[in-house]
């Protein structure tokens, strides 16, 4: 194989891994908007007017339909594919706070009070008397924009941070950071509908300041729906995340921390975030860690073992390897915490207890033991050497015979 040439499986690869990651309420959202445009795209389906959310059609014909259909239908690829890339990184976190059917909820409790609030700014101004505005009963606003403007407010106040970046260029106080968005989506961009933008915020500031309390239920609510055999099948899945395990208040909780950064979208620079799941190029010759795969490891057909094994590491199990102690701890630096059934968490060590002499058979066979004690070794220090290289013979007679250098 040529040297640094990135693999034809690497994208594809981070791609699917960067998939897998999203939640599964978050990956309907993009699953759902995304069929229908293609849809729409294959049959050329352009009558927005039937669905898009019209003040005029609802006040007049009553079509509250037109709260739900305006959020999943976009009008061009770039509008789409925008509105998804922001959902994710912020739809993805509180639902991994909420659970994948309160986030239902609460984004069906969103889309509501944002149609409410533009229907109700609306007819105020299509009604003032001294300056009346009629054109804003007959704007017909559609995508998913409005609700991602109230997840932004709420995932602002649950970060708890004091400042937040615009697009990795400059940092505002978190508590303008919506209303910069919505100035500078305005100003930057064409066809932008003011006021679904501004009710998603005002949304988004009613749910944080609890004015929506009475009308979130409690954790029993979500368990019943849960435990529906309705939704057996989607609970089952794996990106599927259990009310049950999150916060039991009916409301979103906050961070004690003041200074959390956050994984939106719009809070670093836009282009680490769009690239961080793309393949890149090797350019250090040291292996790293994968957490997936914690331990330590050799290149197959390599004629020199990687492992660097800690001095100090080697005294401390060497010198303690009387028969007394056959019970101690060895801390293997994994960077992984292992869990009960869980993934694991970073940046914490592992403490493994050994296993007894008479039941390493699994791990260690008598065969290798003696073949290194035919060497000269003691057995205790061998046994001992053996469970410090994972079993790896090449490694625990290095171990061995540095030991015994140092001795002479």
């Amino acid at each position: 194989m040529r040297p640094n040439i990135v693999s034809e499986a690497g994208l594809s690869t981070r791609a699917n891994q960067w998939w897998e990651s999203i939640p599964f309420f978050t990956s309907a959202v993009v699953i759902v908007c995304g069929t229908i445009y293609l849809i729409c795209l294959l049959f050329g389906y352009d009558s927005f007017y039937e669905i898009c959310f019209l003040p005029s059609a609802v006040i007049s014909r009553f079509q509250v339909y037109r709260f739900y259909t305006s959020i999943v239908f976009h009008g061009s690829l770039l509008h789409v594919l925008f509105n998804m890339l922001a959902l994710v990184p912020l739809g993805s976190e509180l639902e991994r706070i909420m659970g994948s059917v309160r986030m239902f909820y609460i984004t069906i409790l969103l889309a509501t009070s944002n149609a409410i609030l533009h229907l109700l700014i609306a007819l105020l101004v299509a009604h003032i008397p001294f300056y009346r505005l009629q054109n804003v009963m007959d704007e017909c606003a559609i995508g998913f924009s409005g609700v991602i403007f109230s997840l932004i407010v709420i995932e602002t106040s649950l970060s708890g941070a004091q400042s937040r970046s615009v697009f990795g260029l400059f940092n505002i106080p978190a508590k303008w950071y919506p209303l910069i968005l919505l100035v500078l989506f305005q100003v930057l961009m064409t066809n932008v509908s003011l006021l679904g933008h501004l009710c998603g915020i005002l949304s988004g500031f009613a749910y944080t300041y609890g004015f929506f309390n009475l009308l979130m239920p409690g954790t029993s609510f979500y368990s019943a729906i849960e435990s529906s055999s309705l939704l057996s099948t989607c609970i089952r899945r794996p990106k599927f995340i259990l009310c049950t395990g999150g916060n039991p208040s009916g409301y979103i909780p906050t961070y004690s921390g003041q200074n959390t950064s956050s994984s939106g979208l719009f809070s670093g620079n836009i282009w680490s975030n769009l690239s961080s799941w793309m393949p890149q190029r090797e350019t250090s010759s040291q292996p790293t860690q994968d957490s997936r795969f914690p331990g330590r490891g050799r290149t197959l057909s390599s004629s020199q073992s990687p492992v660097h094994v800690d001095s100090n590491l080697q005294a401390r199990l060497l010198d303690n390897s009387s028969p007394e102690n056959r019970s101690h701890m060895i801390v293997t630096e994994t960077g992984d915490r292992l869990s009960d059934e869980r993934q694991p968490a970073l940046g914490t060590a592992v403490a493994v207890d050994r296993v007894p002499a008479g039941q390493q058979g699994a791990v260690v066979s008598d065969e290798e033991i003696q073949k290194l004690v035919s060497m000269g070794f003691d057995k205790t220090q061998v046994e001992v050497a053996l469970a410090a290289a994972d079993g790896d013979l090449n490694v625990a007679v290095e171990i061995l015979s540095q030991q015994v250098h140092s001795r002479g």
